[in-house]
């Protein structure tokens, strides 16, 4: 009997080791974060996944800066829902956020797009929020000014209580400070890693589940994406492709997209050339002046976004005369963006097609688009 016994628990053990190699959830304890969920499509971002489960959804964004790792797990659980089992409490932000504290233009505006502007309790950089209906709540005081985004008021934070803060991560950021010791989760919107235009607008799919809002997100990212591939596939169709080179110096660096940045791709499906498309990440690279001079001196077109103080072509050359030697100066291609007219920062994350159809009528001004692009960029003038 003994034996009998033994032999039929080994042949128990290699089924079992047998089905978890083939089904690797039908032995052991269950699991509550994967056999059940569903997960959301994602065609294009790159850094974030998220899984929908019966009141929870699990959103894992990845490093951007390195993309063996993850930068940070979510689980967006519904109001008035026991923690699952398995499930870490740190990760969890209640849904949908009632109060909340948002430091980018950026993200307000989308929130507000989405109909959740009572849900945005605090801001940072309020000078940077042109947005008419949050401009009058600021001004009002129902939306909380939070100071900077670099050194926020933490204690008009902590005062506001809010189920999270929205901000915008950075390489080699360890620490909030004292906000990692407030007891509010943080989340990482670190969209503007993405490497496409689309992959940086699909976010707002995560965005809209925090606010409670995801069949208007949905709705809105699958519109987004229709007219951005529309003007992409009339562009492709071009045969030249114009250089272009983006903004100006700053201190002593000068901030150009890189080859896999969201801008870098924008300029690439306008049908124009980034003469920085060699660089294989994403997001910006900080060069010397006179590197962007030795590399885009040729450059056909020049995109300058700025904002309140006016700029003409004589002011640009008595800030740096190097401006004067790039040949879209010399033709008088440079054309600027007044940020605090346009909100063309605040639109274009998440609605890149407007930008794109602007872009397209100043590269290929011969093509014909389906509807009148937005403008976002006007010739400077001497």
């Amino acid at each position: 009997m003994i034996g009998m016994h033994n032999h039929n628990s080994g042949i128990l053990i290699s089924l079992c080791i047998i089905l978890l190699l083939l089904f690797p959830q039908s032995c052991g304890s269950n699991n509550n974060s994967s056999s059940s969920g569903k997960k959301l499509a994602m065609r294009y971002a790159e850094n974030l996944t998220v899984e929908e489960y019966d009141g929870y959804a699990v959103a894992r964004i990845r490093n951007p800066w390195d993309t063996t790792k993850l930068l940070r797990t979510y689980v967006l659980l519904d109001k008035g829902i026991d923690i699952p089992q398995g499930i870490n409490p740190q990760d969890v932000i209640r849904v949908p956020l009632e109060k909340s504290v948002v430091y980018s233009a950026v993200h307000n505006g989308l929130i507000n797009e989405l109909g959740a502007t009572d849900a945005v309790s605090g801001v940072c950089d309020a000078e940077y929020i042109f947005d008419d209906t949050l401009r009058n709540r600021i001004e009002k005081g129902i939306i909380k000014d939070c100071g900077d985004s670099m050194s926020p008021n933490v204690e008009e934070i902590i005062r506001i209580s809010p189920g999270a803060i929205l901000l915008s991560p950075f390489e080699n950021m360890h620490s909030h400070g004292k906000l990692d010791h407030a007891g509010i989760p943080i989340v990482e919107c670190a969209d503007y890693m993405e490497t496409s235009p689309l992959g940086r607008a699909e976010w707002m799919k995560f965005y809209g589940r925090l606010y409670g809002k995801k069949e208007i997100a949905d709705s809105l990212f699958q519109e987004t994406e229709r007219q951005y591939l529309t003007l992409k596939e009339i562009a492709s169709k071009t045969m030249g492709r114009p250089k272009i080179l983006m903004d100006r110096i700053y201190g002593q660096t000068w901030n150009v997209p890189a080859g896999n940045s969201t801008m870098g791709q924008m300029i690439e499906d306008a049908g124009g050339k980034n003469p920085f498309d060699y660089a294989k990440t994403s997001g910006s690279l900080q060069l010397s002046p006179e590197k962007v001079l030795y590399e885009a001196m040729d450059a056909d077109y020049w995109l300058i976004r700025f904002a309140y103080t006016p700029l003409t072509l004589a002011t640009l050359q008595s800030d740096r005369a190097m401006y004067g030697k790039f040949k879209a100066f010399k033709n008088g291609n440079v054309y600027g963006s007044d940020s605090s007219k346009t909100r063309i920062f605040e639109d274009v994350a998440f609605h890149p097609q407007w930008l794109l159809g602007n872009l397209i009528t100043l590269f290929h001004p011969e093509l014909t688009l389906p509807t009148k692009s937005k403008s976002y960029f006007e010739k400077i003038k001497l």
